[in-house]
Parts: C-alpha cells; structure tokens; sequence
C-alpha cells in the first residue's frame, strides 16, 4: 500500500551514525518522505539529502526567527527553485514557556517567510505551539495567495480543525495521536476528512504508542497510519492510500 511521511528531521544528530540505513529502511516502507528543514542549518542539510523518493523543505521554525535576514531569505528562495523542495517550513508560533525569541520576532519572521512562500507559488507547513489565536490572524491574511498549507502534528481543538479546513489547508498527525491520554487529539483526528488527512512520523520524536521510548523514524509512520485507521473506522488500505495521494497533492509531487 503507499504510505507516505510528510514530516521528518533525518538531518537530526540522532541520526548521525546510521543515517543511510534509516533511510534505506525508511523506503522498504514508504513511497517516499519529506525532511523538514527548521532553520538555516538544516535547511541546508534537508537540501542535501534530497535523492529519489527523498523530498525536502526549506524554512526558519518560531525559535530561530531571529535568522530571518534578506540574506537568509535569498539563500531560502535559491534553494526552493529545486522541484524536490515542496514547501517553506516548518514555519509559525511558538508560545511555549520555553521559548525564550520574543513574540514579535517570531511574528515577523513567519510573515516573511508566508510572503516568501506566495511568491515562489508553494505551500507551507506550519508550526503552532500555544498561538493558535495569534497564528490564525496571521494566516487568515495569506490563505487566498498561497497554494496550500498543512498544520503539522496537529494538537488543537475540534474548532481549530474546522478553522484550519476552512483555510483549505490539511492536517497531519504524528505518533503522538496514539498516546493514552491525548483524548482531545483523538477527537479532532476524527473529524478530519480523508482528503486532508496527512500521517507523520516528526522523527526523532513521538515514536509511536507501539515502539515509544525508540528513537522514532520514517518507517514507523506505518504505526500511526493503522492506528488512525482504526480510530476513523477505515481499513488500512483506504487510509494509506488516501494520505499519500493528500500528500501528493498538497506538495506537488
């Protein structure tokens, strides 16, 4: 069946020392994978793991908005003219304690960064950890220019999931949806349609309930897809098959 992992960080220095076998593995299992790139470092490294089947995007995440130069954003637009870099991400709000880049740094990097994204015709894949309000009046500003977006490891509410529908962009998921106790993340995966359902793996991280505690990686994106499955009351097969072909088309491949 195909499967696709729309959202991994293989430039992770977890992967450091067998990186070429976790791809290999990686792509027994999926049709293909997307590395996210979440600042200027590993935007760069994304771009050179590009190969067959191995898709990239370029982008500064809220923490390291500070980055955001002219000069950066035309070492951004450089890289995005290669057709094997789908989007601009990841991108967006963090308002999490921990994140010490002030709120209007980050504002201004991901305004910059959308804008980059309506340029060059791509989508973007989007971040947002406690600034859902804040995140939403911004996008609410570029969705008719740009050609589409995916909220990635989507942790809002039923409400948000019908906002983010609205701006017609779609929704991914990663391992975290089969926690125990992430109750309100099930209920918003139920109401997502299939033909803006995407599955994720966001490795290193949220390996699923089935290997949690392993350093997470594309191939157990087959984890969270069954899971899913189960929870939307498909088969495997149409959930499969429904988020590759959403996958596609959202990133143009």
């Amino acid at each position: 069946m195909p499967l696709v992992d729309s959202h991994c960080h293989l430039q992770d220095k977890k992967f450091d020392e067998d990186r070429k076998d976790v791809i290999a593995r990686s792509l027994e299992t999926l049709d293909w994978l997307v590395v996210i790139g979440e600042g200027m470092d590993t935007s760069r490294q994304a771009y050179d793991l590009i190969q067959e089947n191995v898709y990239a995007t370029v982008g500064v995440h809220p923490y390291y908005a500070a980055q955001i130069t002219d000069e950066t954003l035309a070492e951004l637009r450089e890289m995005a003219s290669n057709p094997s870099v789908v989007a601009i991400g990841e991108i967006g709000l963090d308002y999490f304690k921990y994140n010490d880049t002030p709120k209007d740094v980050q504002e201004t990097g991901f305004r910059r960064q959308l804008e980059l994204a309506c340029e060059l015709n791509l989508p973007v894949v989007i971040h947002n950890r406690e600034s859902t309000d804040d995140l939403s009046k911004i996008l609410e500003e570029y969705t008719d220019s740009l050609p589409g977006g995916i909220l990635h490891c989507f942790a809002g509410s039923v409400d948000f999931v019908e906002r983010v529908l609205g701006w017609g962009f779609h929704i991914s998921f990663a391992g975290n949806v089969t926690f125990p106790k992430a109750l309100e993340l099930k209920t918003a995966a139920k109401q997502v349609p299939m033909d803006r359902l995407l599955v994720e793996t966001d490795a290193p991280y949220l390996a699923p309930q089935a290997v949690r505690g392993r350093r997470c990686e594309p191939a157990y994106t087959r984890h969270t897809a069954e899971y899913l499955a189960n929870l939307k009351g498909v088969s495997y097969e149409d959930l499969s098959s429904a988020t590759a072909e959403n996958a596609a088309v959202v990133f143009g491949v």
